[in-house]
């Protein structure tokens, strides 16, 4: 990162200036930093102010103030609790924070990581249940964020864990057209908004505690219609929409134009999208102009495109199963939960 100062208001001059550094003042005994202190410039560059160049380049113009004294002597130590300021009109641009590697090390792997890849519940739903000390590794209760784990250890929750989690709910809903999977847009409103008691079909007892964190399990185009997905429960959503998920998921999808020779066996198998290879598929003729999609990925689009590359045109789509999950009598606008039977 290079550092920017404003420029002087004296006149410039034809002959360039050599920058020179201010000799240091003398200090007293009691304001020179102690031995056992850190490198001021090494301090900058852990607070992510300018990496250690830069720091000594500031040091050495005098523009780097210790808790409100100026230094001037590179290899100065402080304190590492000092407070540190710039002069007037030096400026810096932010260091990008280099990313944390997620990779298991010698000291284990994040605990909260271990508890999603497990599947028992997203990571921030982990960081909450480590937080409240409910969670449990090896029989050691753990309650500090952060915390690495041998990838082997015993992971379990406490009773005020597994209730909290018994308390989330997944929502079965018939989406309509126009409507968006996420978050609105374009004018569209959200799928969510539809959740409310007066479309509750079936049964049950609605509580607007159930819209809290309320999200959804993958997408669904906002020119389709069908089953969509809500849930609370991160574990859910990672079964359904993880880079590993194998669950189903079953379209009917009406189609015009004329399909290629080869189309069908491509449809299955064969296409790519984005330069990847797309996961073998099941698609077969429903009738004269409607076909069975049976997929276990969910690319942006994807049906639609698929049908593109093989000459046809997508006029009708909608989605009537995820996993074990059907759409069944579901009317379009209407919702249920999840039953306690239920699994995909």
């Amino acid at each position: 990162m290079k550092p920017t100062r404003q420029a002087p208001a004296t006149p410039s001059s034809d002959t360039p200036r050599r920058l020179q550094r201010a000799p240091a003042a003398p200090q007293p005994a009691s304001e020179t930093a102690a031995p056992q202190g850190v490198r001021l410039s090494k301090i900058m560059v852990e607070r992510g102010m300018c990496n250690r160049r830069d720091a000594d380049a500031l040091i050495a113009r005098g523009d780097v103030f210790v808790d409100g004294k100026r230094i001037t002597e590179l290899g100065t130590r402080i304190s590492p609790d000092a407070v540190i300021t710039l002069a007037e009109g030096v400026t810096l641009r932010p260091m990008p924070t280099p990313p944390v590697p997620e990779k298991p090390t010698a000291d284990g792997v994040r605990l909260s990581k271990v508890m999603a890849q497990r599947g028992m519940c997203s990571r921030r739903e982990a960081d909450a249940l480590i937080e409240r000390g409910w969670v449990f590794v090896d029989g050691q209760r753990v309650n500090e964020l952060g915390t690495r784990i041998s990838p082997d250890a015993t992971v379990t929750l406490d009773k005020r864990g597994e209730a909290k989690q018994a308390e989330r709910v997944t929502i079965v809903l018939h989406k309509p057209m126009s409507f968006v999977s996420a978050q609105p847009e374009d004018g569209h409103q959200a799928a969510v908004t539809l959740v409310t008691p007066d479309r509750l079909f079936g049964g049950g007892t609605f509580s607007r505690d159930h819209l809290k964190g309320l999200a959804p399990a993958g997408r669904l185009d906002i020119d389709s219609t069908g089953l969509l997905i809500l849930t609370q429960d991160g574990r859910i959503a990672r079964q359904l929409i993880g880079d590993d998920s194998t669950v189903e998921k079953e379209y009917l999808v009406r189609v015009s134009g004329a399909l290629s020779d080869d189309g069908l066996a491509l449809l299955n198998h064969g296409l790519s999208l984005d330069g990847k290879v797309l996961r073998p598929a099941t698609v077969r003729w429903q009738n004269e102009d409607q076909l069975s999609f049976i997929l276990k990925e969910g690319r942006k689009r994807q049906i639609r495109r698929m049908c593109e590359l093989v000459g046809l045109k997508v006029v009708g789509l909608k989605r009537v199963r995820i996993g074990k999950v059907v759409l069944a009598d579901l009317p379009v606008g209407q919702w249920r939960y999840l039953r306690p039977n239920e699994g995909f």
